[in-house]
C-alpha cells in the first residue's frame, strides 16, 4: 500500500499558478497512490495568491478517477452571497473505504494569528487488513497551539472506540471494523528537534499501541530530509522537516520504503511517499 501525503499549499506551485489538476497528475506521477493525503485545500476563497475561489474537493474528485474522495474542513465561513468558503485537508483512495470521522482540534485564544484546525480519519481497508488513515495540518504561528492539537491527537487515538455489537445494531448504530492500527500523516508545522515531536511518540497509558516515526524506523542514522522551504524561502529562512508519517507500532514491521519528492515544484512543500506491504 502506498500512502502519499502533501501540504499542496491550495493547489499552489513554486509558478504562482494555482492547478489541482497538476497535483493529481503529480501524484499519479511520483507514486501512484493507494491513498492521498493532502493538506490545505480549498473552497471558495478568493482571496489566496492565484485562487480564483474554485472548488478544489470537486476539482480533484474530476481529477482523481477511481478514487474515493473525503475532505474536511478546519475553517468554515460565510462567503459572498449564499456561498461557505472553506479550507481543510483531504483524503482520496482507491482502496475500500470503511467509516469516515472529522474530528476538531483545540483552538485556543492566541495573540498570534491562527485558524481551526481539523483531523480527517478515514478507515481503509488495506490489502493486509483495516487500518485508519489520518491526516491533519497543525497551527504554524502558536506553539501553544500545537501541543494542545498534538495531545488531541493522541487522545482521539487511545480513545478508539472498537465497536463492538451491541443491542442496537440497526441504521447509525451497525458496527463497523475501527482498528487501533493507524496512520497519522501530515504538516505538524514543527521540525525534528521540536519535543512535541517527541510527545506524539510517547507510549499511551492504556496500552494502545504507541507511535513511531516512519522516517526514523526506516532510517535510524540518517536526519529527515526537508520538506518546506526548498526551494523558496525570504532571507534568513532555512529548508526544515515537518511533513510526517507515524504509524502505530505494529505496522513497522510492514514499512518498506519511505522518500520525500525533494525535487517537486508544484507547492511550498515536499510530498512525503510511504510504502507498507
Amino acid at each position: 500500500m502506498r500512502v502519499v501525503t502533501w501540504n499542496v499549499q491550495w493547489c499552489r506551485g513554486l509558478d504562482g499558478v494555482v492547478d489541482p489538476a497538476r497535483i493529481a497528475a503529480e501524484a499519479r506521477r511520483i507514486a501512484d497512490p493507494d491513498v492521498l493525503c493532502l493538506q490545505e485545500i480549498n473552497v471558495s476563497f478568493t482571496d489566496l495568491p492565484g485562487s480564483r475561489g474554485e472548488d478544489q474537493v470537486e476539482a480533484l474528485k474530476r481529477e482523481l478517477g477511481g478514487y474515493s474522495v473525503f475532505f474536511a474542513a478546519a475553517v468554515d465561513v460565510p462567503g459572498p452571497g449564499d456561498a461557505r468558503q472553506r479550507f481543510g485537508n483531504l483524503i482520496a483512495s482507491r482502496l475500500a473505504i470503511g467509516r469516515v470521522l472529522r474530528h476538531t482540534l483545540p483552538w485556543p485564544g492566541a495573540t498570534v494569528p491562527s485558524m481551526p484546525r481539523a483531523a480527517l480519519e478515514a478507515v481503509i481497508h488495506a490489502p493486509f487488513g483495516p487500518l485508519r488513515v489520518v491526516t491533519t495540518h497543525l497551527e504554524y504561528y502558536s506553539s501553544d497551539h500545537r501541543a494542545a492539537q498534538i495531545e488531541r491527537l493522541r487522545e482521539l487515538h487511545s480513545e478508539t472506540n472498537r465497536e463492538t455489537a451491541n443491542d442496537e445494531h440497526e441504521g447509525p448504530f451497525r458496527p463497523l471494523a475501527h482498528p487501533q492500527s493507524a496512520i497519522v500523516c501530515g504538516d505538524f508545522n514543527l521540525p525534528p528537534e521540536d519535543p512535541m515531536r517527541a510527545r506524539l511518540l510517547e507510549a499511551f497509558r492504556n496500552g494502545a499501541p504507541k507511535f513511531v516515526d516512519a522516517w526514523e524506523a526506516l532510517h535510524p542514522a540518517r536526519p529527515h530530509p526537508h520538506t518546506f522551504r526548498v526551494h523558496e524561502r525570504k532571507p534568513g529562512q532555512a529548508p526544515y522537516c515537518c511533513d510526517y508519517v507515524f504509524v502505530t507500532e505494529d505496522l513497522v514491521p510492514r514499512l518498506r520504503s519511505i522518500c520525500v519528492d525533494g525535487a517537486n515544484r508544484a507547492s511550498d512543500h515536499q510530498p512525503v511517499i510511504v510504502t507498507l506491504e
